[in-house]
């Protein structure tokens, strides 16, 4: 079959590979979800020290088997990111800018404010392991922005929220000038560029803008889609090598900063192993499978993710001693799995439709007052 030309296919109307729902994505989402949630509940140095808050002996004498395959688990951070830049690239192409800010704020927002108060209960009413936030950081924790304003989270793994919200506000500037494979390339190459010079320039600003410690893995994202697209090039695995050459330094940084007990070495090779998933899935291996059940799977996967740590961690606390603790991790997991999809179901698929209804409301008069 004759190839065609990625900046030809730009402008054509037919890209290569016809788009569709990636089914695989939807359950590599959830397996990511999963992968932290057991790390947070059975693999952390937080709950590997003599008197920790959560299990108050080391997980690692209870669950010594368990700990050491959670103790990897901190990656599914990682591999959110990755999964975020192919998501975001394939979401907004062809979308105005105002399509993909809409799109942003009615996917994030709905099951992050539940979560923020659901949590902030679970702390108040059962307090001892987590300490709550004053009522006016809470409040400000609405906004998403309070990484930004110095202010701790409500939960801590709303860190990479504000990863996420970078990431949304560099790759507008490609949105708003309209996708094509040259530009996306370009943002890969220069923000990969200023995320490699942030640390040694000392720039606060430039480090804050590239966020080297996340723009690696969106990148690699980025580049997987383009893939998937417009078929795989040279410069496209360039680009992914790089990705993957810088990433596996940002996961030593991770296990080094925040005192990780994984190595280096089984680190990498999980993160490979993913990468080579993706690969496949951008190459069009994994487009029978079309299991129905997997986009289910995938809507569960943010509310979970937003909700298991700080409120799943106080639940063990309360019934360590109730039972086996394996099984007691096991069934606060499938428990807060039923809490998610409850979530979705009456919390943000609902809030999310009203959201968009107003925005379009709210966009369209400023068309009409522009007019």
């Amino acid at each position: 079959m004759r190839r065609v030309s990625p900046d030809a296919l730009a402008t054509s109307p037919r890209p290569q590979r016809e788009r569709g729902r990636l089914y695989a994505i939807d359950g590599l989402r959830l397996v990511a979800a999963l992968m932290v949630a057991l790390h947070h509940y059975a693999g952390t140095d937080r709950v590997d020290q003599p008197h920790n808050a959560v299990w108050d002996r080391p997980v690692s004498d209870i669950m010594p088997t368990v700990f050491h395959l959670a103790t990897y688990g901190w990656i599914g951070v990682e591999i959110f990111f990755v999964i975020s830049g192919f998501v975001i690239c394939m979401s907004c192409w062809g979308r105005t800018p105002r399509q993909f800010f809409v799109s942003r704020v009615i996917r994030l927002y709905p099951a992050y404010w539940f979560a923020i108060i659901f949590t902030t209960v679970v702390l108040v009413a059962l307090p001892g392991v987590w300490d709550r936030l004053r009522t006016r950081d809470i409040l400000l924790n609405f906004t998403m922005l309070q990484s930004g304003s110095g202010v701790l989270n409500v939960d801590g793994v709303y860190w990479t929220l504000w990863s996420e919200l970078r990431f949304y506000l560099l790759f507008m500037v490609v949105v708003v000038t309209g996708l094509t494979y040259r530009k996306v390339v370009i943002f890969c190459c220069v923000w990969g560029a200023a995320a490699m010079l942030a640390p040694v320039a000392k720039f606060d600003l430039l480090t804050l803008a590239a966020d080297p410690g996340g723009a690696w893995y969106f990148i690699a994202g980025l580049a997987l889609y383009l893939m998937h697209r417009f078929g795989q090039d040279l410069l496209l695995w360039g680009i992914l090598a790089m990705a993957w050459l810088m990433g596996q330094r940002e996961l030593q940084l991770r296990i080094d900063n925040v005192e990780h007990v994984s190595g280096w070495r089984g680190s990498v090779l999980i993160f490979t192993v993913f990468l080579l998933v993706m690969v496949a899935i951008a190459l069009g291996a994994t487009d029978g499978i079309r299991w129905k059940w997997l986009v289910t799977a995938g809507s569960l996967t943010f509310p979970l993710y937003l909700m298991h740590y700080a409120a799943g961690t106080t639940f063990i606390n309360r019934m360590k001693d109730t039972m086996d603790a394996r099984l007691l991790v096991v069934s606060v997991i499938a428990g807060f799995l039923v809490l998610s999809w409850l979530v979705h179901r009456f919390v943000e698929a609902p809030v999310a439709r009203m959201l968009k209804r107003g925005l379009d409301t709210s966009f369209a008069r400023l068309r009409n007052a522009g007019a």
